[in-house]
């Protein structure tokens, strides 16, 4: 594997990074709308959740048309659409406009996540696509870490709407970085057969230091019959249907954690600062959870390992929930929930990258991930409306806890083997 694919694999990194940042940036925001706005807890749900409601459709959108039209464009029309949302977040004066902006950005972030999903896997050769995707799925908490320590010092001496400014900047900067460093996916030409498929795919192994190919191998009827019904026919439906029902699961629970931290911390009588303190945290914890996911699950096995941080994430999830009176003893244990759940995001998408083939990989991962993402909308909605009822903190985050483990469930009914042939290889480094 060339330095040229590692450093496309670094921008899928730092891509999903952003995605983190930018989901994340309304939980920071959310302590200074709520005072500002003087909205309730119902109402703040809904505004936690709408990008979420936007990355949603954007996934099974999207992803369908990154496997017709390629991975690159897709990306970058999603940055596009993000680095706007983000704008408007920062200019709007009313809830309308706030929930409009949080959409559009939901939207590019729901069709960059199945792009860059499946663009990470088809770059890295088999040696090294495990590694690679580690690296791509830790890049989420890595973007809320940095973002906690860029948003504490934002908040510190400037207001909620510097948050989304930094957003939108940080986006806009990657567009040029996107059209430098990636490339179209080889897997994404040799598929489509289009005239310049050829002249294309050696233009890019030439690039990565490999030997150019004189033509393209056959194309069977089979292959060229596939369609991303495949998804829904027998061979793929139960993988579908239970990969995508424990993403939905275990981001009702994740989503608890990452949209009402900032506030339950500040309710619990914190500073604002102190809350997007725990929140960093809560990504550091997930950041170091999804390497050492990393490195075990060769010697575990991925989907055991994935089972095994469901149950995990589950238990700190109820620990949470059981409160603490310094600040200290909620951050050990939002850490450590945040590092079980996110060593399982890192397991869930390693498993989109190997059991959906390469025709409906991008298509595949969006759906799981789209409507999966219902829960990470339902998540903090849910969680608002049990506090508005009187609910306590230690009821709401049992209850929430329980994605997680009906998750564990569904990995456990998961049976069909994994495709391993992840990709198109016309040569031995791709």
């Amino acid at each position: 594997m060339s330095a040229w694919q590692w450093a496309a694999v670094l921008v899928m990194t730092a891509l999903n990074a952003l995605d983190g940042f930018d989901v994340l940036s309304i939980s920071f925001a959310s302590p200074g709308i709520s005072h500002d706005w003087g909205i309730d807890k119902a109402t703040l749900g809904w505004v936690l959740s709408t990008e979420l409601l936007g990355m949603a459709m954007g996934s099974v959108l999207l992803g369908n048309v990154a496997d017709r039209k390629g991975r690159r464009p897709i990306i970058l029309g999603c940055l596009v659409a993000m680095a706007i949302g983000m704008f408007g977040a920062a200019q709007a004066t009313n809830v309308e406009m706030l929930l409009l902006s949080r959409l559009v950005t939901g939207l590019g972030i729901g069709g960059a996540l199945a792009a860059i999903n499946a663009a990470a896997a088809e770059v890295s050769n088999n040696r090294w696509r495990s590694l690679a995707m580690a690296l791509f799925v830790i890049g989420y908490p890595l973007g809320g870490v940095l973002g906690g320590l860029i948003v504490k010092h934002l908040l510190a001496s400037g207001t909620w709407r510097d948050v989304f400014m930094a957003g939108a900047a940080a986006t806009a900067l990657f567009i040029p970085l996107v059209w430098w460093l990636v490339p179209e996916s080889v897997a994404f030409l040799e598929r489509s057969r289009a005239t310049d498929a050829l002249v294309r795919i050696n233009r890019i192994l030439v690039h990565f230091g490999h030997a150019a190919i004189s033509e393209l191998p056959a194309a069977n009827d089979r292959s060229v019959e596939r369609s991303v019904m495949d998804l829904f026919r027998p061979g793929l439906v139960a993988t579908t249907v239970l990969m995508t029902f424990a993403y939905f699961a275990h981001m009702t629970s994740f989503y608890f954690i990452l949209k009402w931290v900032p506030k339950i911390i500040v309710d619990l009588g914190f500073a604002p600062t102190a809350a997007a303190g725990v929140l960093l945290w809560v990504n550091v914890g997930g950041a170091t959870g999804g390497v050492i996911f990393g490195l075990l699950a060769a010697r575990v096995g991925l989907k055991r390992l994935t089972i095994v941080t469901l149950i995990g994430s589950c238990a700190m999830m109820i620990a949470f929930g059981h409160g603490a009176t310094d600040i200290v003893g909620l951050t050990i244990r939002v850490a450590l929930a945040g590092s079980f759940a996110n060593a399982t995001v890192v397991g869930l998408y390693s498993l989109f990258a190997t059991v959906f083939p390469t025709h409906v990989r991008a298509s595949g991962t969006g759906f799981a991930v789209g409507v999966g993402r219902g829960g990470a909308v339902v998540a903090p909605v849910m969680a608002g409306y049990l506090f508005q009822a009187g609910y306590s903190l230690q009821t709401v985050a049992t209850l929430m806890a329980m994605g997680s483990l009906a998750a564990a469930v569904a990995l456990l009914l998961h049976t069909q083997p994994a495709d391993l042939d992840l990709s198109y290889s016309p040569s031995p480094g791709l």
